[in-house]
């Protein structure tokens, strides 16, 4: 079980966010599978290599060599920033003349270099749903802990709130004389509070899945107190005060696979009450309208579909015969998705073939 190196950010809502905030021309986006192991990842450095070279032939032909100088430069500092030895199961380089950020990500992406007015985030998008993100909370009175799940991926929250000690009475010091078993119990509660009230402050709003672990009683206590309790998708029970990651993710692959199962069956069925409702628009180009009008609640999409297109001078999309050039947007459903975020809205990715009846793409409206 493999972390991401240290000083490089975990994909999340946020760093989605600010990606998809970046207006910039050009914006490039360079995406490639990588491997967590020897020796397939010898090959990750000549796969980084051939795609830097193949975004640098396709800037020379759009814009001047002195137009481009910061952002080569800036394209070619990340590189020498990456760790091959740290790699998961995805890279990701982001540029522009006055950005440049490198993620590690617990996924796979399609291999592709991607140039446009703003960053391709879709294999973001998909990589967060598909490889579901949930919080995995170790409960003990010696040392709880906070680790972080994106579908098999484990990162461990060391900081100044996690791990996590109780202190005090029945921890540190002594029980007073008159202390029954009761006591002992609300320390425990007053323990798990705190622990709810710190894990409020990476939570940030997301509904993010939970999953408990440690002893009954202790889990039991911790759902009484917690506003997160109404989040918990699973436990795992026993003593994880010294369990390696490594050792933990056994017990809470199968809980991950059944919130990600649910979550799909979930927005099936959503999407056909919402077609009896006549409330769905099909096609990219109704997509497309209905996502920018602000109605679309749930976005449903096939997980390879991609579309390159231009927008006419009236607003409509317009497909494209093959992506290029900076006038044409070199994945449409990547625009659609990142304007249905921006506007509160929800995506789903389904297998190929799941939304035949509605040409690849299905958008439940709002009203």
């Amino acid at each position: 079980m493999k972390g991401p190196t240290p000083g490089v950010p975990m994909i999340c809502r946020q760093n989605l966010k600010h990606l998809q905030a970046i207006k910039a021309v050009p914006a490039v986006s360079i995406l490639l599978p990588t491997h967590r192991t020897s020796p397939d990842n010898k090959r990750d450095p000549i796969q980084v290599k051939n795609l830097v070279t193949e975004a640098k032939n396709r800037l020379s032909q759009e814009f001047k060599q002195r137009q481009l100088d910061p952002l080569l430069q800036n394209l070619e500092a990340l590189v020498a920033e990456i760790d091959y030895s740290y790699a998961l199961d995805g890279l990701a380089l982001y540029v522009s003349h006055d950005f440049a950020k490198l993620y590690y990500l617990p996924f796979p992406v399609r291999a592709r270099v991607v140039i446009d007015q703003t960053f391709a985030t879709r294999d973001l998008v998909y990589g967060l749903h598909r490889a579901e993100r949930y919080w995995l909370l170790l409960l003990s009175q010696g040392e709880t802990r906070l680790i972080a799940g994106t579908g098999e991926t484990l990162e461990e929250i060391t900081d100044e709130a996690f791990p996590m000690v109780m202190s005090g009475p029945g921890a540190t010091s002594p029980l007073p004389y008159h202390a029954d078993s009761s006591y002992l119990d609300d320390r425990h509660r007053q323990f798990f509070q705190q622990v709810d009230q710190a894990l409020a402050n990476y939570a940030e709003g997301e509904s993010l899945p939970l999953i408990l672990g440690g002893v009954v009683r202790q889990i039991s206590f911790f759902q009484e107190v917690s506003q997160y309790a109404a989040a918990v998708a699973g436990t795992i029970t026993g003593n994880f005060d010294k369990a390696s990651l490594s050792e933990l993710a056994p017990q809470v692959y199968p809980i991950f696979q059944s919130i990600r199962e649910t979550r799909r069956s979930q927005s099936l069925e959503e999407l056909a009450a919402a077609v009896d409702a006549q409330r769905v628009v099909s096609t990219i180009g109704e997509a497309w309208r209905f996502a920018h009008e602000g109605r679309g609640k749930t976005l449903l999409v096939e997980k390879n579909y991609h579309e390159p297109a231009t927008v006419c001078e009236a607003g409509r999309l317009e497909l494209a015969a093959e992506p290029g050039g900076v006038g044409i947007m070199d994945d449409a459903v990547d625009e659609i998705i990142e304007v249905i975020l921006a506007k509160g809205g929800d995506v789903q990715f389904v297998e190929d073939g799941a939304l035949a009846l509605h040409q690849k793409i299905a958008l439940i409206l709002r009203y």
